[in-house]
């Protein structure tokens, strides 16, 4: 005790079991299996709240405590987060496990204010471990803290909870903005899809009727087959030259046509102008492809891009893994606009699609499709942006395969996806459209999310004011903190004994039923 940071003359330094107890006595874990067997058949209101770590980790049939405390994590805790809480209250019956300290304030001490000082704190010197860190009830025995008058605590609490509420109204007006253009992100598609945005276009450009834009694609199509059989032959020719060394190289299979979608796909479809009309994805591409099955590796000539690594319709590269087999990267070497879907994932987000732009050379994993779209028929940038619609990703939870927390869409069903077909100047001016107005929602996105950072910053600047006792002015009249300890410390003698005095009658009441 006594004064050793720049705090106030009236303030003194203490270490928390100077102030508050620890109640570690009162936790107790009990399985998830037990629990469960306990709640079945049982109405929510005969069940009291589980807490964790973190918070409220699920339900159970009685409680060990009943009253307020503070609760703060042993492990699995943030605590080198400085925007994430580490201590949270609880009120009333509850159950806790041993994950979390229990915390109990003097008397004559402010718990709101142990619970603000405690989210703030520096754990750097006072947790262990690397992959879960852990806070030992030795540790949090030491923890110190600046003790002000109980006036000042109150002051403070008070001051800290109006500025919160400021900040809490603040960041929910963020969030609620960042939903909406979340949703505005969708109605574009929507639009873009039904031909809304292009109806000018339209009017002023006269695109082709639907006849000879199916005649085009069929084609085109058989065009590029021709000439895929061209190079196949190329290249068997090659490999003999070379003296059959590796792989022949396979036949492109046969060209098949998709089946034109029925009257029932057609109904439940949004309606298009004249000038467009619903084929299937396969209509566009010759054949899809699977990525490599081969086992990446840390490090590595180039990256394998993996389902994980799709966000937002782009290729995140922060987190990669590796090939250098030289057969693996002939194969599955990526080309500028290739779209990749994601076959398998949770049941939310498989389907999830990009488009590689050529950031930097790459292969695709196995749980990725390439689908080879035709290039003179399908912007790929159109092709993406279709695939992560609405109307897509409904098709796509309709025709899923689900398994045990995974879902499934494979190749073939990709390909049997309705895709809206307009010419390819039309679709060049759909994606324009998109993108100038994705420019300008990806601008505000970035906004809001600076203006939700800055809500943590400041969140963590009055704290550490609060606690250096610069958030509120201090009141000579208030009485000084090292009187307040006193009484802090009469208090506790107290408790401590009542605690003695009700362990002995509970023992001597154990003792008699054993009688």
């Amino acid at each position: 005790m006594g004064k050793k940071n720049n705090i106030p003359e009236t303030w003194i330094d203490v270490v928390l079991t100077d102030v508050a107890y620890i109640e570690d006595h009162l936790r107790k874990p009990i399985n998830s299996a037990e629990r469960q067997s306990r709640i079945e058949g049982k109405s929510i209101s005969s069940l009291f709240p589980y807490y964790g770590a973190t918070g409220q980790v699920g339900l159970i049939d009685s409680y060990l405590t009943d009253g307020d405390y503070v609760l703060i994590g042993e492990d699995g805790a943030p605590f080198f987060d400085p925007f994430r809480n580490k201590a949270y209250e609880i009120k009333g019956k509850t159950w806790v496990n041993n994950h979390a300290h229990i915390l109990k304030a003097n008397k004559f001490f402010s718990q709101k204010y142990l619970l603000h000082y405690l989210n703030q704190f520096d754990y750097k010197d006072y947790v262990s471990g690397t992959t879960r860190l852990k806070l030992t009830k030795g540790s949090l025995e030491r923890f110190p803290l600046p003790l002000p008058p109980l006036n000042e605590q109150h002051r403070i609490v008070s001051k800290i909870e109006e500025l919160f509420s400021e900040l809490d109204n603040g960041v929910a007006n963020l969030k609620l903005a960042q939903n909406q253009l979340k949703v505005y992100r969708q109605a574009l598609l929507k639009y873009a899809f039904e031909g809304k945005l292009t109806e000018q276009w339209r009017k002023e450009n006269n695109p082709e009727p639907a006849e000879k834009l199916l005649e085009r694609i069929k084609e085109e199509r058989q065009n590029r087959y021709q000439q895929e059989l061209k190079d196949w032959k190329a290249a068997v020719k090659a490999w003999e030259k070379d003296g059959k060394i590796g792989r022949k190289p396979g036949k492109p299979k046969a060209l098949k046509e998709p089946s034109p979608l029925s009257k029932s796909d057609l109904s439940s479809l949004p309606t298009l102008p004249e000038t467009s009309f619903w084929l299937r994805v396969g209509d566009l591409t010759l054949r899809t492809e699977y990525g490599s099955s081969a086992k990446s590796q840390k490090t590595g000539k180039i990256p394998v891009l993996r389902m994980g690594n799709i966000q937002n319709w782009r290729f995140d590269w922060s987190d990669l893994v590796y090939t250098s087999n030289k057969e693996e990267i002939r194969q599955y070497l990526l080309k500028y606009n290739d779209v990749l879907f994601n076959r398998t994932n949770s049941p939310e987000l498989v389907g999830k699609t990009a488009i590689y732009k050529g950031e930097q050379p790459a292969i695709f994993a196995g749980y990725l499709i390439r689908i080879n779209q035709i290039e003179t028929l399908c912007n790929a940038d159109y092709l993406t942006y279709f695939l992560n619609s609405q109307t897509a990703k409904n098709h796509g939870q309709f025709v899923k395969t689900d398994g045990v927390n995974q879902s499934n869409i494979n190749g073939e069903k990709l390909k049997n996806y309705p895709f809206p077909y307009s010419s390819l100047s039309e679709q060049n001016a759909i994606v324009e459209q998109l993108e100038s107005q994705y420019s300008i929602i990806d601008n505000l996105e970035k906004t809001i999310e600076s203006g939700l950072k800055k809500s943590e910053a400041l969140r963590q600047s009055i704290l550490k004011k609060a606690f250096q006792g610069k958030l509120v002015p201090q009141d000579p009249n208030d009485e000084p903190a090292s009187e307040l300890l006193k009484r802090i410390q009469a208090e506790k003698k107290k408790y401590l004994e009542e605690q003695k005095q009700q362990k002995k009658k509970k023992k001597s009441a154990k003792i008699l039923n054993h009688a």
